[in-house]
């Protein structure tokens, strides 16, 4: 049995946030996760749009998140190191019957306290955004809006949680959950974990455990968005996020570009049981190309180079639990984080660590340590740096990725950094290889070899996305080991 004070249930943003701001104090900690790596469930295929705040209830816990966390970003980005554009956002309607909806967004963010939110005419939308939808009335303006890359925020909370000495255990999957005199028994496929304190931020699946301890029931479904990505060619068509008005689902199909420079549109919502259900389907993609002509016009939709799908954690009740719970004391809720979720992890984070700080009177440490730096992105140097660096190490000339340029020696960074990558997917994330125009078309062999020299294992052995999703079969083995 594995001993722990606290046991936090998850490795998405919500709690890798909570493992990082727990590490600023003296304890005993540790991150089970289900999968080969953080960032594998709801975080990884999400909008990266940070809200502003003008959408959630006036004194729901969304709210108060959502703004605090936006707050926060910029801070957190520098300290991470991570890319974070305070691009603006529109929420535009079409005619005069709809001004009364944007009227009331603009209320609501007013009070939640969200700051130099504008209500624009066409003409200066127009102005702003010249490839908004022509025939657009009005639109809301919120300068405090953003995006962000969400896998390397994830892993980034994740690996300087670690450096300050959370300790993360991958491929171990909570079955049970055990009260104890004091505590709880954690019984998964790789044995039983005891801790003082549990903190749920399992996802979809925050529910199952949330009912295992305790006798007031919740429920969260599963409600899937289907989005397309278009090339970097095409993600100049917009500057800032284009929303329409939200609806009973959520905030509706969106136009942005992204953080390293493509264009996203999506998502779709639609209520499902299957809580793995992350397969795209024509009904849900055709919604996505029919539905953002009403954001923008002229869009580029010959240059969609994938599509893919992401689960929001929806519960019934339409607000985020982040509580101890009466019932069980010791097992801390962090469920229901769906939209905006990414944007209020930070917050999330604070708030988990700050209920535990209380009730277990934890201690500062004085060695925590706020700053993580990312893989050295060689082109992104002058010539001269770049020039300098391969010189120091010829790995990081040797291009791997040619859609997005990515080197050797970042491929060989993201699987020797602490929680370093051990599939394709792992270094996908963490560096883009793989995720260009050609959608690892060329690059995956390489990528493969590179992962089977460095982890010194068969190169049949290397999986797309961990467990059961090996890539070859039926090789060889010294024939692959020698081109390795």
């Amino acid at each position: 049995m594995y001993e722990y004070e606290v046991i936090i249930i998850g490795g998405g943003v919500s709690g890798c946030a909570a493992a990082r701001e727990l590490s600023r104090y003296e304890i005993r900690a540790c991150v089970l996760e289900r999968e080969e790596d953080v960032c594998c469930g709801t975080s990884k295929a999400n909008s990266g749009i940070v809200h502003a705040g003008y959408d959630a209830p006036v004194g729901s816990l969304k709210a108060q998140m959502n703004l605090r966390g936006n707050e926060m970003m910029e801070l957190l980005s520098e300290e991470l190191d991570i890319p974070f554009v305070r691009n603006g956002s529109f929420v535009i309607c079409k005619s005069e019957d709809e001004l009364p909806g944007l009227q009331e967004l603009y209320d609501r963010g007013r009070a939640n306290g969200v700051q130099g939110l504008q209500i624009l005419g066409r003409d200066e939308v127009l102005k702003k955004e010249p490839n908004a939808a022509e025939d657009v009335y009005a639109a809301l303006y919120a300068p405090t809006g953003g995006i962000v890359c969400p896998f390397e925020l994830n892993i980034a909370l994740a690996e300087n949680a670690y450096a300050n000495g959370i300790e993360f255990r991958f491929n171990t999957e909570v079955q049970e959950i055990r009260r104890l005199h004091e505590g709880y028994e954690l019984v998964t496929d790789q044995g039983s974990f005891f801790a003082r304190f549990v903190v749920n931020a399992a996802g979809v699946y925050a529910d199952r455990f949330h009912n295992m301890v305790s006798g007031r029931k919740i429920q969260i479904t599963a409600r899937r968005g289907d989005y397309c990505l278009l090339d970097k060619s095409a993600g100049s068509h917009v500057k800032s996020t284009i929303f329409t008005l939200p609806g009973k689902l959520g905030k509706g199909v969106l136009v942005a570009p992204t953080a390293h420079g493509n264009l996203l549109l999506g998502p779709t919502a639609v209520d499902i049981e299957d809580k793995e259900g992350t397969n795209t389907t024509r009904e849900g993609l055709e919604q996505v190309l029919g539905k953002v002509r009403m954001n923008a016009k002229n869009l580029p939709l010959r240059q969609v180079i994938t599509s893919f799908a992401g689960l929001r954690a929806h519960e019934a009740g339409d607000d985020f639990i982040i509580e101890e719970l009466e019932d069980a004391p010791g097992f801390i809720d962090c469920a229901g984080i769906e939209s905006p979720g990414l944007t209020s992890c930070p917050a999330v984070g604070e708030r988990i660590a700050g209920i535990l700080q209380e009730r277990m009177g934890l201690s500062k440490k004085e060695s925590f340590n706020p700053v993580r730096k990312g893989i050295v992105k060689p082109h992104t140097l002058s010539k001269e740096e770049r020039a300098r660096l391969i010189k120091e190490n010829p790995a990081y000339g040797n291009i791997i990725c040619r859609c997005e340029m990515i080197t050797e020696g970042e491929i060989v960074d993201a699987i020797r950094r602490p929680l370093g990558a051990r599939s394709l997917d792992g270094v996908k994330r963490r560096t883009r290889a793989g995720m260009g125009r050609c959608q690892a078309g060329f690059c995956s062999p390489r990528v493969m070899e590179i992962l089977a020299r460095e982890w010194n294992t068969d190169m049949r052995e290397i999986t797309k996305s961990g467990r059961t999703s090996k890539i070859l079969a039926g090789t060889n083995k010294d024939t692959w080991r020698d081109k390795a």
